[in-house]
């Protein structure tokens, strides 16, 4: 799975990296080396704006957890933050989103945590990894996106009353990943971006085939301290390499 990541880049940076068009100066989200689920996440998606009659490419806060619109309590979003490669075309929760509501999460890299046995007099545990491209680049990770209305908010043209959550596509890990844990997220290349991310591309098989390992898999992975354990710790002293167990 991938239940944490970070993400650092700016709109400024973001922006001409994904060819964004529309980027609202309201919406701000703080860098953060900390992602974890519920939180506001930076999301690129192509939409009609309203009003509007023509598709924009869109970078926009969504909350990390994808509510399907059919959902009755929002709070199935914290179980939905990944979707598996293999079933997201069949699985209900995500089968509507993958076929018409695709987008890209920008993040720097990702964490898991590899299982340890127990040695001697230590006990079992996970010793987490910061796993990221080797060139620095920034990761354009696979997601899905949704909206779900909120039956407590009576006027439906009030914000508050839509939730536009997300979801990460997973896949079997391989190379310095595979290493550390069996699941990791998928992304989705530059050159395949506007195939990706068309609301009017529908062929789920082509969709498929422009998933992709991060970073072609050259992907590099250090330990970090398991201050990353907690969620309300945050800042660029969590990427600091510790020695490796």
């Amino acid at each position: 799975m991938c239940g944490r990541y970070v993400s650092t880049r700016s709109p400024k940076e973001l922006a001409p990296l994904f060819r964004v068009t529309e980027v609202r100066p309201s919406e701000t989200l703080a860098p953060s080396w900390n992602v974890a689920p519920t939180d506001e996440v930076w999301a690129v998606l192509e939409r009609v704006p309203r009003g509007a009659q023509t598709v924009t490419r869109q970078l926009r806060p969504l909350r990390w957890g994808l509510v399907p619109s059919w959902a009755k309590d929002p709070g199935i979003g914290s179980r939905l933050i990944n979707a598996r490669m293999e079933t997201a075309q069949q699985k209900p929760a995500f089968r509507r989103a993958f076929a018409n509501r695709r987008c890209l999460l920008p993040a720097d890299g990702f964490y898991e945590w590899q299982s340890l046995p127990a040695t001697g007099d230590r006990r079992s545990r996970k010793q987490p990894y910061f796993i990221h491209p080797a060139d620095g680049r920034v990761m354009a990770l696979a997601g899905l996106y949704e909206f779900w209305r909120d039956p407590g908010v009576p006027d439906k043209d009030d914000p508050a009353a839509w939730w536009t959550t997300c979801t990460i596509i997973t896949t079997e890990a391989t190379d310095a990943a595979g290493r550390i844990h069996p699941r990791m997220p998928l992304a989705v290349s530059e050159a395949d971006y506007d195939a990706w991310l068309d609301p009017a591309q529908q062929d789920t098989d082509r969709l498929r085939t422009l998933l992709i390992t991060p970073a072609d898999g050259h992907l590099d992975a250090r330990p970090v301290s398991t201050a990353v354990n907690n969620v309300r710790n945050d800042g660029p002293q969590l990427l600091d390499a510790v020695p490796a167990p």
